[in-house]
């Protein structure tokens, strides 16, 4: 059996569709990947959109995994993962079925046309933290060389962030992909 040895922490959330179902899909759709395992599921909280645009309010959730796959690779899969709930990119932050990004791969920092880590945007969203520092609280962000905790506490982000169940995979029913 391969060793999974890079740490990630993944952002996801959506607002379309059967929010909870799908959110619940993605999850076990990475544990039935052979180079993805599963470590900790944050919360489910219903978010306010971060967004100009008029919307829905977003089911948002964090999880950590450990992988084997590269940076790269990596985003394919969340690429391919939104794809498969139709993810349209149509408008910037805009109504998502599915949105999945990888805030943290390791410590590494990378900085390309395709992928930018740490999230750019990550120390801004409360969405994004709140799910982030009940699974690793204490994770340093390798660019401010704070904890999450930490950056969470600084952030100027007033937008609502509602714990809406914490036991929200175990406890509901999960529909197949």
């Amino acid at each position: 059996m391969q060793s999974l040895n890079q740490d990630v922490l993944l952002s996801g959330g959506s607002n379309l569709g059967k929010p909870i179902a799908q959110c619940q899909q993605v999850i076990q759709y990475l544990q039935q990947q052979a180079a993805v395992r599963l470590v900790a599921i944050s919360s489910l909280y219903l978010t306010e959109p971060v967004s100009p645009v008029e919307q829905g309010w977003f089911y948002n959730f964090a999880l950590k995994l450990k992988t084997d796959l590269s940076p790269f690779d990596f985003l394919m899969l969340c690429q391919d993962i939104e794809k498969q709930f139709d993810r349209k990119r149509a408008e910037k932050w805009g109504p998502r079925s599915m949105d999945l990004d990888i805030i943290y791969y390791g410590s590494q920092i990378i900085e390309s046309e395709d992928l930018v880590i740490p999230h750019q945007h990550l120390a801004e969203r409360k969405f994004v933290l709140i799910p982030l520092a009940e699974i690793a609280p204490e994770f340093i962000d390798p660019q401010r060389n704070k904890s999450i905790s930490k950056i969470l506490r600084q952030t100027s982000d007033r937008h609502a962030v509602l714990l809406y169940e914490k036991k929200w995979f175990e406890t509901q029913a999960v529909v197949s992909l």
